[in-house]
């Protein structure tokens, strides 16, 4: 295979799991702008969604369809369980003290995760089949199409709440000024709930599409969820193109540098991007300058 075609073997793989990056990353920033917190749990539901899937599939022998929204619906669900047990009850604790809570949250749902589904690594079958296509020189699984499809489809869905409903607008005033929000009426408790849930979902969509590619188990939340944060701080911790856009970069230069230099990088590829845009650019690739609010 030519070098070219190589490349572009790279690109299609890397803007599949850069999707998936940008829809982990996108949980991360919502959570953000509604409470100034980094929500380290994040990734656990990345691997509760893959995991309630697994369960609504070989368990309940649901038809995948259903069994996809169950899994949406039951991980959204502990993540409002996890707002209202952890994050709610806390009066006036320092964002540091809520983010070492969400750590602890992450461990504790890690290992119940374990206890319930073992240490097994398991295979969720593909949507619609394993037969590769063609797309010029460079093959393509059924499930990156879906993959990229879902992905669109959530982030438009993402898009349309904010902009045009009354509870998304609602957000947005929270994530600019909760006090403000508040003095004109907001229940700004319910938006940080609403956040919550909301992360949840398209965290729980991410790892129930990625998992026919990679299969899942109860540790694969780690990595996701580090990787989700990276392609977030590369967005500058905006909910929104910044986002997406970082995770598709990331995504892209973590499979050309796997491809090219060495698959031993691949995830250090990240870290390393991080570093960097935290020493020369904290505000993100794709974020503007915070100016201190007089």
């Amino acid at each position: 295979m030519e070098l070219s075609d190589q490349i572009a073997q790279y690109l299609v793989s890397g803007l599949s799991t850069g999707a998936i990056y940008a829809l982990i990353g996108l949980g991360f920033a919502i959570i953000y702008n509604s409470t100034e917190i980094i929500n380290f749990a994040q990734g656990e539901l990345v691997m509760l969604g893959g995991m309630f899937a697994l369960f609504f599939i070989n368990f309940l022998h649901l038809p995948l369809p259903l069994a996809v929204l169950s899994a949406v619906a039951s991980t959204t669900a502990a993540g409002v369980l996890f707002e209202r047990l952890t994050i709610r009850p806390l009066k006036a604790a320092t964002p540091l003290s809520l983010i070492i809570i969400t750590i602890g949250g992450s461990i504790l749902i890690r290992g119940i995760a374990m206890l319930v589904w073992g240490k097994d690594t398991h295979a969720i079958p593909a949507f619609s089949g394993t037969e590769p296509i063609l797309i010029g020189t460079a093959t393509i699984l059924p499930q990156h199409l879906w993959i990229f499809a879902l992905t669109l489809l959530a982030i438009a869905m993402n898009k349309l709440f904010f902009n045009y409903t009354i509870t998304g607008k609602a957000m947005r005033a929270c994530a600019v000024n909760k006090r403000a929000a508040g003095l004109v009426g907001i229940d700004v408790r319910k938006m940080v709930l609403y956040s919550f849930a909301i992360s949840a979902s398209l965290g729980s969509l991410a790892g129930i599409i990625v998992a026919p590619l990679t299969m899942t188990s109860y540790d694969v939340g780690i990595m996701l969820g580090l990787k989700g944060f990276c392609a977030a701080i590369i967005g500058g911790l905006s909910a929104g193109a910044g986002t997406v856009l970082g995770g598709l970069l990331l995504g892209v230069l973590e499979s050309l540098g796997a491809g090219l230099i060495s698959s031993g990088y691949k995830d250090a590829i990240a870290f390393i991007i991080l570093l960097l845009i935290l020493f020369i650019r904290p505000q993100g690739l794709f974020g503007k300058a915070e100016t201190e609010r007089v």
